[in-house]
């Protein structure tokens, strides 16, 4: 007898989509409680442990989780077939597509629209999250594209760049370096710092001040933007990030000047990215089409 149900797979593939339990649960309307311990029975039952949990950072598959979900996947598509057999019903196209969670505001709500306007009987989903999460998401099969930095991503991964931006040093606008219109590498190592608690995007960093031969002095690593430019606005450190809203104001209502660097290394690509080369004419290639069309003109990010 079967122990694993076919929901038990949803569950799975449902997780590694979404990369946290929340987004999962209110997707498959189910409690984040009950599905945690649905989890951890699978889990137990299978001997594998699917989802690495580090506090405060989204859920990443292991190895053997990539390839439990590739399998489910398959599972549950057959599963689908099977069910709609005989009659005159056809399944409906689905498509994921993945972000960056900094980058996700920005660009999100407009590739839905493009994608709707495109492909307007194709189901569309989204996924957010880290650079890790957003490769093995696509490398598992459970997110069709994603927008993100050209950070991480290996030769298997194709990606069509889309524009540029170059990062800004977040501080109170009576800070010293807000006098000025512009920064650079070597001010920046001379203060503390609030960079993302992201390990690719913090490395990242880090080899910029490295390639300046700098090394630079890190107070905070924290997991949001919004939290890096509050603590940044309120004078804890000097905060660095890409994606910025065009408010100068905080959360919490407090002031924050910005200045961008002017180090030619600093400059970062953008791009729309998937597993492989997608098959022409097929959806994937369509919404990548009209992604890279759509979006390559203007950032919309300050």
């Amino acid at each position: 007898m079967l122990y694993l149900t076919l929901r038990h797979y949803e569950y799975v593939t449902a997780i590694a989509r979404h990369g946290s339990l929340s987004g999962a649960a209110q997707a498959l309307h189910v409690s984040q409680p009950a599905l945690s311990t649905a989890l951890s029975r699978i889990e137990a039952h299978l001997g594998r442990v699917l989802f690495l949990r580090r506090k405060g950072a989204p859920l990443e598959l292991t190895p053997a989780g990539r390839d439990f979900v590739a399998r489910a996947d398959s599972l549950l598509a057959e599963a689908a077939r099977l069910e709609q057999a005989g009659t005159a019903a056809h399944p409906p196209l689905s498509l994921t597509i993945g972000c960056f969670s900094d980058l996700a505001p920005f660009l999100i709500p407009r590739a839905l629209g493009l994608l709707r306007a495109t492909l307007p009987h194709v189901q569309l989903d989204v996924f957010e999250g880290g650079f890790e999460a957003l490769i093995a998401a696509l490398k598992a099969g459970t997110c069709d594209l994603a927008l993100t930095y050209d950070l991480g991503l290996d030769s298997s991964i194709t990606r069509t760049p889309l524009y540029q931006v170059t990062p800004r040093a977040l501080m109170p606008p009576d800070h010293r370096l807000a006098q000025q219109p512009d920064t650079n590498l070597a001010a920046l190592a001379e203060v503390p710092l609030i960079l993302s608690r992201d390990g690719l995007s913090s490395a990242h960093m880090m080899q910029m001040f490295k390639s300046a031969d700098l090394v630079p002095q890190v107070a905070y690593r924290v997991a949001s933007l919004e939290l890096l430019r509050s603590m940044a606005a309120r004078g804890e450190g000097v905060g660095l990030a890409y994606s910025l809203p065009a408010s100068d104001t905080t959360y919490d209502g407090m002031p924050l000047a910005s200045r961008p660097l002017r180090d030619p290394q600093a400059t970062e690509s953008v791009v729309l990215s998937c597993h492989a080369t997608p098959v022409p004419r097929s959806t994937t290639e369509r919404a990548m089409s009209a992604l890279a069309k759509g979006l390559a003109a203007n950032s919309g990010l300050s």
